[in-house]
């Protein structure tokens, strides 16, 4: 994508903004640049001389929703979280345009929709790499897996949103919906699910005994008992 002169920076910001809403009512593949030029009262000519194609303003969208997504998910001081926060309950249908972006280029099974995912995780992963690093959040055994997690856990709502409002009663994007659900994920990623780590010890004993790794697996049971796990002893060759 060619650079923007600082002279057209608000023109492009228009453009930007007219090509997310209708991105995400439209999909990607349904919407012309013509469209888009109309809805920022600009010419198609020059939404290609600030974006190269449609592809590349596709592309800036996506830099420009994962850049503010991501700023909001950084803040870890009380202060700047509890504005976010109020900002969400006051006007949560501001932030709609941005969903519905999110949900329709994710689902669309282009390479767009992947390069989109892919940059999500790999954003999130810096950010668990910045908060070990800060010691605001516990280390990981597999911190890619872990992006990629935490990355799901927070598309879901959008992908599922529907669903998600039959269940709640309410849209997504309701202030009741967004008063509800922020306290349970809060208390999940600050608090975890279990009391103690039976079951994390459990899961570690398990994979100790994967095929994958190598790892012997010896049986307990005595050379009489049928059930024997994995194979039964062999019975000992008598001597010559």
């Amino acid at each position: 994508m060619r650079s923007v002169p600082f002279e057209d920076a608000t023109a492009a910001a228009r453009i930007r903004e007219a090509a997310i809403a209708r991105f995400g009512r439209q999909g990607f593949e349904r919407t012309s640049v013509r469209e888009i030029a109309a809805d920022a009262g600009v010419s198609p000519a020059l939404v290609m001389h600030h974006f190269g194609s449609k592809d590349g303003l596709r592309t800036a969208c996506d830099e420009a929703l994962v850049r503010e997504l991501m700023t909001e998910k950084a803040k870890t001081d009380a202060p700047a979280i509890a504005e976010t926060m109020r900002e969400w309950l006051d006007r949560p249908e501001r932030f709609g345009t941005y969903i519905d972006y999110f949900a329709t280029m994710l689902a669309d099974g282009s390479e767009g929709g992947n390069r989109l995912f892919d940059r999500l995780v790999r954003e999130t992963e810096a950010m668990l790499e910045q908060g070990v690093a800060d010691g605001t959040m516990h280390p990981s055994s597999d911190p890619e897996m872990q992006a990629i997690m935490i990355t799901l856990n927070g598309l879901a709502p959008l992908l599922l949103r529907d669903q998600l409002a039959r269940v709640l009663g309410v849209p997504l994007m309701s202030a009741a919906a967004v008063r509800r659900m922020s306290l349970p994920t809060l208390e999940l990623y600050t608090h975890g699910l279990y009391t103690d780590s039976r079951v994390l010890d459990a899961a570690r004993a398990a994979l100790e005994g994967d095929p994958t790794s190598h790892a012997p697996v010896r049986s307990d049971k005595g050379p009489g008992n049928p059930n024997q796990d994995p194979d039964p002893p062999m019975p000992e060759r008598s001597r010559a």
